[in-house]
């Protein structure tokens, strides 16, 4: 017979495991095989706030595994001219490399988020390594932009229960995504970006891009980099907001 658990921190460790094991197989096995629609439809009814599900008018625009400095000011240059802010999902390991980028970046009113130290996956940590990248890369980005991160996006999309663990001792929120454009690939276009992006680019998405390459195909940013003015024209036509994850209306983790 089982004895029940009577500490906080052992209940939020079971349950967080329980959730690890049932989301990382939809986040992990839909990033991997996006032919699978149904885990991620699966995903989005369960758990739509972890599949980043917000305002019914707003569109949140995310870019996983810079900054870069050679892609993401290109970025940059463009969502300038477009009027349109995002949330990016910094690598710590890039992120120590260019922190006068990462305040042009927070200057220009985009949001950094958490993805990792580096872009291994979380279920190859145990708990006290997932913890640390979390902290190093969440003070780092405090440190370089003066402003706490409150979101986090593991590698590929792939849960643990130590992530899940830390996250809410750290106050940072999961969010994955709910659109992508599997920009990643070298055969990727901005018009196969647009293609892949448009059935599920509606009101409360959240879209997944990357602004640099760093495990992607060399130069496959330049797909999601030209995809940009269309999909900011789209929702402009349909009466939708296109911004960062903190304009998305979702709720935030809290103690």
């Amino acid at each position: 017979m089982t004895r029940s658990v009577t500490t906080r921190g052992s209940t939020v460790g079971r349950r967080a495991a329980r959730t690890a094991v049932a989301l990382s197989a939809t986040a992990g096995l839909t990033y991997g095989l996006p032919s699978l629609a149904t885990l991620r439809r699966l995903r989005l009814r369960v758990t739509p706030t972890l599949a980043g599900v917000g305002a019914a008018d707003h569109v949140a625009l995310t870019f996983d595994d810079g900054p870069d400095p050679v892609s993401t000011p290109q970025f940059l240059d463009v969502l300038a001219e477009l009027d349109v802010q995002a949330t990016f999902f910094v690598l710590g390991s890039l992120l120590a490399g260019s922190p006068a980028l990462a305040r042009e970046m927070v200057a220009a009113g985009h949001e950094l988020a958490v993805h990792g130290w580096d872009h291994r996956p979380m279920l190859l940590r145990g708990p006290r390594s997932t913890r640390d990248q979390l902290v190093r890369t969440r003070d780092l980005v405090a440190e370089v932009t003066g402003r706490a991160p409150r979101f986090v996006r593991p590698p590929h999309g792939i849960l643990s229960a130590g992530l899940l663990v830390a996250a809410r001792e750290l106050e940072l929120t999961p969010v994955l995504w709910s659109a992508w454009g599997r920009d990643w690939t070298a055969e990727a276009t901005p018009r196969s970006v647009l293609d892949t992006l448009a059935p599920d680019l509606r009101g409360g998405a959240t879209v997944l891009l990357h602004d640099c390459d760093c495990t992607s195909a060399p130069g496959a940013w330049r797909s999601a980099l030209g995809a940009l003015p269309e999909i900011a024209a789209r929702c402009d036509d349909a009466g939708l907001r296109l911004g960062p994850l903190a304009e998305h209306g979702l709720p935030t983790s809290e103690r």
